[in-house]
């Protein structure tokens, strides 16, 4: 897992959450779209300073855009953690000028386990580090469908 890049190397870029109970999962874009990284995951606090940390990093990485991670049920339906998730992604919209959007998470957590232990990480004991690895994948998968 990488730290954030500096503004000056990028513009352009896209910043992506996995939004969970007690962190944020953080991932950035190359400056092309191309390629999703894992950054650094936010510790929660609350709501309003989660997203002044958010948007710190947005600011920090130079993001054009954020997109959040939304937990969307199988049946496509919205549970109450995505519920809950939409609720922060309010609090995002109203405290940036950046667009905010929101991007199916189905599978991302589990996806992220895998690779993880592919590599030789056993996820259940860097719990901040799975959060970011799903919010590459969420990102991953943005910028695969929109390219």
């Amino acid at each position: 897992m990488t730290g954030l890049p500096e503004a000056g190397e990028g513009r352009g870029r896209i910043l992506a959450l996995d939004v969970g109970e007690a962190r944020i999962g953080l991932a950035v874009s190359d400056e092309t779209g191309t390629l999703a990284t894992p950054a650094e995951a936010i510790k929660r606090a609350d709501p309003q300073s989660d997203a002044r940390a958010v948007i710190a990093a947005a600011e920090r990485v130079g993001a054009c855009r954020i997109v959040v991670g939304m937990p969307v049920s199988l049946n496509g339906t919205y549970g109450p953690q995505a519920r809950r998730v939409q609720g922060f992604r309010r609090i995002l919209i109203e405290a940036t000028d950046l667009p905010v959007e929101s991007w199916d998470e189905r599978f991302s957590t589990v996806e992220a386990e895998r690779r993880l232990r592919e590599s030789g990480v056993e996820p259940s004991r860097d719990r901040a580090r799975l959060d970011s690895a799903a919010a590459a994948i969420i990102l991953q998968s943005f910028l695969d469908q929109t390219r």
